[in-house]
């Protein structure tokens, strides 16, 4: 018999689901894919990731990566997975996503505590304790019940996924593999452009035919996943301050630096398909092709995906959520995932890891626990729950959510000593849990 329920098979729902089990809590999982498919899913696996392939950045000394290091020593099922499906990917940490999720959807199924259940849940659950890890793309008539539960109206936003080509396809005489800053191994393939050929694209893409938004899409950018078009169309010189900046990658074939990028990562363990980093696009299928053509190097590419668009859905977390992720209107009830106003796959992993254990807790009678600010996940829970911003967005980690140190550092070493001040205190929020 089921002590939690948890509805959502994503990155959230699966992290908090195995957390719970591991403190002795058997556990109902609900997920309602391949059933009824959502508009980016393809498969039928847990922890499916839409978007990219990229964990993002691995080093301590960047905040997503210090939250990495605080789930691993939690001993996250995500993190895990990533880890043993990773692929080449720089100073980031990439995985190769089918490989990735069927390793979560095997360790979900393995588990006795678990149970997981493939229906639409339509209605929020009157079970008591339950988390709600319906993500970004939350179905229609679940979103109803849970607009009327908090008595929030919602905000959304779109977000889009980028197209992935065929590593055969591409013209490696044009381009060469490096890392930006030569970080890691020479993980990325770079398409190099001048300023003839950047404008040409440039051009080409702004003035591209984009989808019309169907109506459940209806709803404004987030300001950090805007489509490819949509940063073009702000300037001339917009993307190659973004996803196209040349800085710290030298063209071997000129000893320069060139006047733009074009990086593509690898997205699968065997190196055959590639996505093209920071290309999130709604434009037509028809215009991808033509457009993403121009770019040096990907003249004759092969598009396995393009790219699409869809909507993100979130809470007003400050509204109505605690720093624990409960329900301020019903504490037993917690949220997880990018629905809580957390951005990125990581992210939402750590909310589950935090929803997860908290559920946990009030399944065994134990007061849910608060993560400590100063570490990443707290960072996180203290953002989404007691924001004071009036236009309230969804956050990425980052140090500047953090509180700040008690005494001066200087600036070079302040990212370390935020780190290790934040693994000393998560190491001690473990232990009250462990």
């Amino acid at each position: 018999m089921s002590v939690l329920v948890v509805v959502g098979g994503g990155l959230a729902g699966t992290e908090a689901a195995w957390q719970a089990s591991r403190l002795g809590i058997q556990v109902t999982l609900y997920e309602m894919r391949p059933l009824k498919q959502t508009p980016a899913h393809q498969t039928h696996l847990l922890a499916e990731l839409v978007c990219s392939n990229s964990l993002r950045a691995a080093a301590l000394t960047n905040a997503v990566g210090l939250l990495k290091e605080e789930m691993r020593m939690a001993g996250s099922l995500v993190i895990r997975c990533a880890d043993s499906n990773s692929v080449p990917a720089g100073g980031a940490l990439a995985v190769d996503r089918r490989r990735f999720s069927q390793a979560v959807t095997d360790a979900i199924a393995g588990n006795p505590r678990i149970t997981l259940i493939r229906k639409e849940i339509e209605e929020i659950p009157t079970f008591r304790p339950l988390v709600i890890a319906t993500g970004p793309l939350t179905s229609e008539a679940f979103s109803r019940s849970l607009a009327a539960f908090t008595g929030e109206e919602y905000l959304s936003f779109y977000d889009a996924v980028a197209p992935i080509v065929t590593a055969e396809s591409l013209n490696m005489a044009v381009l060469f593999r490096q890392s930006r800053y030569g970080k890691g191994e020479a993980a990325y393939l770079n398409a190099p452009m001048n300023q003839e050929e950047y404008r040409r694209f440039w051009e080409a893409l702004v003035s591209a035919e984009v989808k019309e938004p169907k109506a459940f899409e209806q709803g404004c950018f987030f300001e950090g996943c805007l489509p490819v078009e949509v940063m073009a169309r702000r300037g001339f010189d917009t993307l190659r301050y973004g996803p196209l900046k040349p800085v710290g990658l030298i063209d071997p074939r000129t000893g320069k630096e060139p006047y733009a990028v074009v990086q593509l990562r690898q997205d699968n363990a065997e190196g055959t398909i590639y996505n093209l980093v920071g290309f999130q696009t709604q434009l037509k299928w028809k215009e991808q092709k033509r457009v993403f053509r121009l770019i040096p190097g990907l003249e004759r590419a092969e598009f396995v995906r393009y790219g699409v668009i869809h909507r993100n859905t979130f809470l007003k977390g400050p509204r109505v959520l605690l720093p624990t992720l409960q329900m301020r209107k019903d504490p037993a009830v917690l949220c997880a995932g990018q629905l809580t106003g957390v951005e990125g796959y990581v992210e939402s992993a750590a909310s589950g890891f935090i929803a997860g254990v908290n559920a946990a807790r009030i399944a065994l009678g134990k007061e849910p626990l608060a993560p400590p600010a100063e570490t990443a996940h707290g960072a996180l829970c203290h953002y989404v729950g007691t924001s004071q911003s009036p236009d309230f967005q969804p956050m990425n980690v980052n140090f500047g959510i953090f509180p700040p140190l008690p005494q001066r550092v200087r600036r070079l070493d302040k990212k370390a000593a935020l780190a290790k001040r934040a693994l000393d205190s998560w190491s001690c929020f473990l232990a009250r849990i462990f």
